[in-house]
């Protein structure tokens, strides 16, 4: 009869292997229909990320009392991704409406459209304001510059933790920018949402957006929720297998594991490589094609 090391690690190698499964299914789907390479180049990267958190999480779990380097390492790679990805999840949409993410021109039709301001962010914006290239411009910002913050902290994180120069106090900041930064990075992509909601219609703009912004969140969320119990005895080390210490990080890494079968599956439906597989290519598309 299997123990609960055995159990859990059996179970999560199932959940992994389909997580792989799905994911490289649906990529070469779109291998085998490439006809939009920019599009799809921006989907790919994006379709990837369940597989490579459910990697990152199932490492972790191998290797459970590694030291705190090993795991703030494992955490950058997982999180510098998520930061990739939000930066391609972003170019996607400006390709959907055909529009130069690096000049942030606003095509007339749409000029003058209103951008609705949610609280805190109304602390520093007006709560409405009309969309121009300048407000186009600031809500990419707010998106790269968690592309930015996020390696730079986790270069300095674990340079730190290598000198032996990382108190707590110091975690505790890191850990604040970082939340406040992706906050920031996936509030702009609300507002990018709902100013286009009417154009993005076709492409299952809302599907998308949840797949990207439910893999952060459930990870974070949760990663919280895990602290408080632990914390308050709920869940308490004679349950499983490991000391306190490490019974959290266990945790998140098994729910993320088990987590990231769920949202490949529904990136098929949100990514799904079906419009490229009917129509004619336009001569421009076929031209970018070959320039790419």
């Amino acid at each position: 009869m299997m123990d609960r090391v055995q159990f859990t690690m059996m179970g999560t190698t199932v959940c992994l292997m389909l997580t792989l499964h799905f994911s490289i299914q649906l990529v070469s789907q779109h291998y085998m229909s490439w006809k939009k390479a920019k599009e799809q180049k921006a989907i790919v990267i994006i379709v990837l990320m369940a597989p490579l958190y459910a990697i990152d999480s199932y490492v972790g779990l191998l290797d459970i009392r590694g030291s705190e380097t090993f795991f703030t390492f494992l955490d950058s790679i997982k999180e510098c991704y998520e930061a990739l990805v939000m930066a391609k999840f972003l170019g996607l949409m400006y390709t959907y409406l055909n529009i130069s993410i690096s000049k942030n021109i606003v095509p007339d039709e749409i000029k003058g459209r209103e951008i609705h301001h949610s609280f805190p962010m109304t602390l520093f914006q007006p709560h409405t304001v009309r969309l121009d290239h300048k407000n186009l411009k600031l809500l990419k910002d707010w998106t790269w510059q968690f592309v930015v913050i996020r390696p730079v902290c986790s270069v300095l994180m674990i340079a730190l933790q290598l000198l032996d120069l990382y108190p707590g106090w110091l975690s505790t900041i890191f850990t604040f920018i970082l939340n406040v930064s992706v906050s920031l990075a996936l509030y702009s992509l609300v507002i990018f949402y709902h100013v286009f909601a009417k154009e993005l219609a076709p492409h299952k703009p809302l599907a998308k957006f949840l797949c990207v912004k439910g893999i952060v969140f459930f990870c974070f969320w949760q990663g919280i929720l895990l602290d408080i119990l632990v914390a308050i005895g709920v869940i308490k080390s004679n349950h499983f297998w490991l000391d306190v210490e490490h019974l959290q990080g266990a945790l998140q890494n098994i729910l993320v594991i088990v987590e990231m079968v769920f949202f490949s599956l529904f990136m098929q439906y949100a990514y799904t490589a079906e419009p490229y597989r009917t129509g004619s290519v336009s001569i421009s598309e076929k031209n970018e094609k070959k320039k790419e």
